[in-house]
């Protein structure tokens, strides 16, 4: 797994939904991973949240699944979209 951050969007202009989710593994200050997770409308802040796992694998398996749930909802890469 990278630590490449990885940007989810989700377009519908039908229902005027623009959403993101963004998703990151990053080192915490206590020799632990956090995973951050941002999203929201686009063109907004968005929500934040920050959990914490002790080690990286366990960071990587949720950030797999969320990744996975969302793509599922219909968001797309930021590449794929074009």
């Amino acid at each position: 797994m990278t630590s490449e951050p990885l940007l989810l969007t989700r377009r519908d202009p039908e229902r005027n939904m623009a959403r993101f989710y963004l998703l990151a593994i990053e080192p915490d200050l206590f020799q632990g991973t956090a995973l951050t997770r941002n999203w929201g409308r686009i063109g907004t802040k968005g929500r934040f949240l920050i959990e914490l796992f002790g080690s990286r694998q366990e960071a990587e398996r949720r950030f797999t699944a969320l990744a996975r749930s969302k793509v599922k909802r219909g968001y797309l890469r930021r590449t794929d979209e074009s």
